[in-house]
């Protein structure tokens, strides 16, 4: 099977969000940058499914430069080989992205398309839908289990056309979808627990040859532009001790007098 795994650079933060001085972007002086945790799901998946039905794992990612380093991490997870839609580091909004993601896959005749169901930044669940409808493929998003039937191993079609089971969580149910291949898979955190990079994955993903493409600007698209960003004001929290004993009665009943909660 062939496999293309769509990830974006966003910025790795562990703690408080500090935002750089012209509220244009997150800073990571102290952090770094890193792919959302679905998507990195979404490389496990497909680097799983190859090994044990054959073929392979393309990483796809648009972005600026920088963005090499997030693509040979995926590298070092398994993958055979990466593709970076080089921009200029400008915003790109789901549409823009969606169009140079559909315009340059289109013609390479991957089996399956797999995206992580909403990256770690923007949260915007429009890109594998988007892409979806403008290559014509039928699309299953927020999908935690993922079976391929009618592929045997070596990549032979047997057993019918073949197709994906997928299956998603929803109100304490299972949804399950069967869908004809090729198609556009969304998949959440938890699918599956990705492996740790090996010694001779990152050696051999440092060596990789990265494919880089300048997709067509297309700053129409969205109309979209980033004015600033800003952290929201946090609203703190804290306890306090009433008291010990019979002698903490007296506070507790004035506080539920304040409460209301007395008759």
């Amino acid at each position: 099977m062939e496999i293309c795994v769509c990830v974006k650079r966003v910025p790795m933060v562990g703690g408080a969000i500090v935002v750089t001085p012209d509220g244009m972007d997150v800073d990571v002086t102290m952090s770094g940058f890193t792919v959302s945790p679905h998507e990195e799901c979404a490389v496990e998946e497909a680097v799983q499914i190859t090994e044990r039905l054959g073929g392979s794992v393309a990483v796809l990612t648009l972005g600026s430069p920088e963005a090499a380093e997030q693509v040979r991490d995926m590298l070092a997870l398994g993958a055979s080989r990466g593709v970076l839609l080089q921009t200029d580091g400008a915003e790109w909004g789901p549409v823009a992205t969606a169009a140079a993601i559909a315009e340059t896959v289109a013609d390479r005749q991957y089996d399956l398309l797999l995206f992580g169901n909403e990256s770690a930044d923007t949260g915007g669940y429009q890109v594998p839908v988007r892409v979806a409808h403008a290559l014509g493929l039928p699309c299953v998003t927020g999908i935690k289990r993922l079976e391929v039937l009618g592929v045997g191993e070596g990549g032979e079609v047997h057993e019918g056309p073949a197709r994906i089971v997928a299956g998603r969580e929803y109100r304490g149910t299972e949804e399950i979808f069967e869908v004809l291949l090729p198609a556009v898979v969304s998949v959440k955190e938890g699918i599956n627990l990705p492996r740790y990079p090996s010694l001779p994955g990152r050696l051999r993903a440092k060596r990789a040859t990265i494919e880089t493409i300048e997709p067509r600007p297309r700053p129409e698209s969205d109309g979209l532009r980033k004015v600033r960003l800003r952290v929201p004001e946090s609203t703190s929290q804290g306890a306090q001790v009433l008291g010990s004993g019979a002698a903490a009665v007296p506070a507790l009943v004035g506080l539920f007098d304040d409460l209301g909660v007395l008759p």
